[in-house]
């Protein structure tokens, strides 16, 4: 019996060694070679593999960073979270050059609060963006405005938004903003847009997204995008169209001259980062006018 135990220990200790051999010479045959960049790039990268840059994460960007290296570009691959920084650094381990790219920053386009776009309904189920769309419009008129239920806010990684309580819509705050877009996918209703983060971080953009003719928009919310074309017929830089209704500036022509913000009637488009604007001082000649009129009323006033 022991002869028999010990005959097929050894017989199973044969197969696993001649098969241990196997699979050493094959994996030596078929072994691939990483790439020493490819780890190099990955420790550059910040590791927050949010998406942003279109892959599934940051070794995703650096293989196809090395693989654009490899033939001679680096076109489009990008880290918004790493920024400008990093991707110098990528560039100067992968001994390429690399164009400088505008800094984006999430923007919410709809300004339809509380206020001025009132609830007519109650939603009674998952309290969730994506649920409350695919049930219908909402509890305003507005079936394109913002569901105020924070999808945007759980998806984002970096604590850059957060739900106002009083207006019930997402502010983003632009300093630990990274444009990695995830609030972007997030959103069902496609409210939320990179853009171009502009000098000073000044920007201008039309806060609606609303597609209805004017008047249904303008039912639905005071701040609304009517379609008016005001704002196309002011621009001087051909960069803003009308179409589906609906306003949008292209933040590449815009040269944030603030004349549509004046023409808008509705107030539908936005400034950010722009200083206040001094009231005009009144002329001495306007002011001597102004006050003869008053005068001249107040003796009209004695005589009656």
């Amino acid at each position: 019996m022991m002869s028999l135990i010990l005959n097929a220990v050894i017989v199973l200790g044969a197969i696993a060694l001649v098969a241990a051999v196997i699979l050493f010479f094959v994996a030596q045959k078929f072994a691939v070679e990483e790439d020493p960049r490819l780890g190099q790039v990955v420790e550059a990268l910040p590791g927050a593999n949010c998406g942003g840059c279109g892959f599934p994460g940051c070794s995703g960007l650096a293989s196809a960073l090395v693989k654009g290296a490899d033939q001679g570009t680096l076109d489009g691959l990008y880290c918004p979270v790493g920024g400008q920084p990093v991707m110098n650094q990528v560039a100067d381990l992968l001994g390429m050059a690399i164009a400088n790219s505008a800094p984006t920053v999430a923007v919410v386009r709809c300004n339809g609060t509380c206020e001025f776009r009132p609830r007519i309904a109650e939603y009674d189920g998952l309290r969730t963006c994506a649920a409350m769309h695919a049930a219908g419009a909402g509890e305003t008129g507005c079936g394109f405005g913002c569901l105020g239920c924070g999808d945007c806010v759980n998806a984002c990684q970096f604590d850059a938004i957060h739900m106002n309580p009083e207006t019930g819509l997402p502010e983003v705050d632009e300093e630990k903003c990274t444009s990695c877009g995830a609030c972007v996918k997030a959103c069902p209703r496609h409210i939320i847009e990179l853009r171009k983060k502009g000098p000073k971080g000044r920007r201008i953009f039309v806060s609606c997204v609303n597609k209805d003719k004017g008047a249904v928009a303008r039912k639905a919310c005071q701040v609304a995008c009517i379609g008016c074309g005001k704002c196309e017929k002011v621009c001087e830089f051909d960069a803003i169209k009308i179409e589906n209704n609906l306003s949008y500036i292209d933040f590449n022509k815009c040269r944030l001259c603030t004349k549509c913000v004046d023409e808008c009637p509705t107030n539908a488009i936005i400034k950010v980062n722009f200083p206040v604007k001094k009231p005009k001082a009144v002329t001495t000649g306007t002011a001597t006018a102004v006050a003869g009129k008053e005068i001249e009323a107040v003796k009209m006033e004695d005589k009656a």
